[in-house]
């Protein structure tokens, strides 16, 4: 993302988690065993686009409501009619380090559904899949940074890290910057979960600031009544209020 240089903040490397994290049983096949190679001379491709300022986003492409819906004129063979579950409004901004608006960049999430499963062929959870409800959404951000997502509030699900570990309820997300290698993925768990401070993925952040800013705050002023509550997740993309990001 980009910064301005006068004013600098450099990354804190005990934000983040290490590599390998033996208590995080994934980390230990996904982290390095060698040193790490530094690209002194990045290509074009990792400095530019991609530019979405010709994006056309369907008419429901943030509303996970809507959007896994069947197209009578595909043929498609998913669903006709509204996912189970908690409808919720997902919101919040993109902002840089110094609380300036992040315009026009491109806003991605998916999710489990309401009972905790994926709709991805390597989802073996017993949970039934939801035949209304794809789980991915996308949009792109205002003039002030503002992105929205319609969706259904997702299950907690188990996972084979130990005898009994569950994820907690969340939402990924990805935040695409000025070029493709500036990419920033997250997660935004719910406000009140109690499963957060369980979660072995939790346990490898060491300062609970970095956990706070992956969590969802309850917002009435923005939930519409009698149909949906609201969570908003403002995102910081750089500095020492950032938001913290799985792939830095």
């Amino acid at each position: 993302m980009t910064h301005d240089n006068k004013h600098f903040v450099a990354r804190d490397r005990n934000w983040h988690p290490p590599a390998f994290a033996p208590g995080y049983k994934t980390s230990v096949a996904r982290s390095p065993q060698q040193a790490l190679v530094s690209m002194q001379q990045p290509t074009v491709s990792e400095l530019t686009g991609p530019d979405f300022s010709h994006l056309r986003m369907g008419p429901h492409d943030n509303d996970l409501l809507m959007n896994f819906r069947q197209d009578p004129n595909q043929g498609h063979s998913q669903g006709q009619g509204l996912p189970q579950g908690e409808r919720i409004i997902m919101f919040g901004r993109v902002v840089d380090q110094f609380g300036k608006p992040v315009p026009h960049t491109l806003v991605e999430m998916w999710q489990a559904n309401a009972g905790g499963r994926y709709r991805h062929k390597n989802d073996s959870y017993l949970a039934p899949l939801d035949p209304n409800f794809g789980g991915v959404g996308r949009c792109l951000t205002d003039d002030q940074g503002v992105y929205r997502f319609r969706t259904i509030k997702p299950g907690p699900y188990p996972w084979p890290n130990d005898m009994n570990s569950w994820r907690p309820a969340h939402i990924h997300v990805s935040v695409t910057g000025p070029s493709i290698s500036s990419r920033l993925i997250t997660q935004m768990y719910f406000e009140g979960d109690p499963l957060i401070p369980l979660c072995p993925i939790v346990h490898t952040l060491k300062d609970p600031e970095a956990v706070e800013t992956m969590i969802g705050r309850l917002d009435m002023a923005n939930s519409k009544p009698m149909d949906c509550l609201a969570y908003r997740f403002d995102i910081v993309v750089r500095g020492e209020l950032q938001t913290y990001f799985e792939n830095q």
